[in-house]
């Protein structure tokens, strides 16, 4: 049995570290907010629920809600919550840990969506070891001199984590200048507020957020995700990666597809819900 948490379905996934503010004014998720902060009152936890991204639709309970949502999410956990006249509120919140759906509950007491979640370990030590382990192999003919002793199995392990930690280097720098001019080609597109673009904000603040994770890959894997213009099914794709060397890598190659579409086209992919209309019978 996993842990049930709270749901909050939305247009795009949420990522680790990312900050995600909301405005809640739907009946339902104004209970949500409230019965966390009845929560957060008697335990004295900050609170989360978890963000997933919708996979068809815009109304989620018009299907079947398993159908409707992807399996892959991330806790949103509360850093503040504002009240609003209106009985709403403003709330602020960061990315937590990322889980998969077991079992989504739908009921009419709380009337907001919960789901059974396990939760999800990032890979990275197992997976950067392995994945480069496999290459440094005896060559084809070679006769090998003897069992390995311990001195010669430590200096195999010392070598495998320096290939290891280089490589890491060379995939970081490579994202980052990619993303440097990724940015950069987008913002040439910029045509006005209401242009999807303006959401990567400007040359300066990227920069700022590139040189905040420059020395955690992880972080700037889910900055990379979460900022790019890329499809809600590339980003859930990325969100779904437990190993940041491999999640860096896709980025490698998804940001040198979007560059050329950029250089080429003048386009980046716009959001399905942007051309959203009120349903019909019909």
């Amino acid at each position: 049995m996993g842990q049930v948490i709270p749901l909050f379905p939305l247009g795009t996934p949420l990522f680790p570290g990312v900050v995600l503010p909301l405005r809640i004014f739907e009946p339902r998720y104004r209970r949500l907010m409230r019965d966390l902060l009845v929560q957060r009152a008697e335990e004295r936890t900050p609170g989360f629920f978890g963000v997933v991204a919708i996979r068809q639709g815009w109304e989620v309970e018009r299907v079947a809600p398993a159908e409707a949502l992807y399996d892959i999410g991330c806790t949103a956990r509360l850093q503040s919550v504002r009240p609003l006249s209106d009985g709403g509120f403003h709330v602020a919140t960061v990315g937590g840990d990322r889980f998969r759906l077991l079992d989504v509950l739908v009921g009419d007491d709380p009337p907001y969506l919960q789901a059974e979640v396990e939760w999800l370990a990032e890979e990275e030590a197992a997976e950067e070891a392995a994945g480069d382990a496999e290459g440094m192999v005896g060559l084809p003919g070679e006769v090998p001199l003897g069992p390995p002793d311990e001195a010669a199995a430590a200096g195999l392990d010392e070598l495998v984590s320096s290939v290891a930690r280089g490589s890491m280097d060379v995939l970081v720098r490579n994202v980052g200048d990619l993303f440097a001019r990724y940015v950069a080609a987008v913002g040439a597109l910029r045509v006005g507020d209401d242009d999807p673009v303006e959401a990567m904000g400007s040359d300066e603040e990227s920069a700022a957020l590139m040189a905040a994770v420059g020395d955690d890959p992880t972080a700037l894997s889910y900055l990379v995700a979460s900022a790019a213009l890329l499809t809600t099914e590339d980003r859930q794709a990325l969100l779904a990666e437990s190993a940041t060397r491999r999640r860096l890598a896709t980025e490698s190659r998804l940001l040198r597809r979007e560059l050329t579409l950029l250089e080429t086209i003048g386009a980046v992919p716009a959001p399905l819900q942007r051309f959203a209309g009120p349903t019909s019978v019909n």
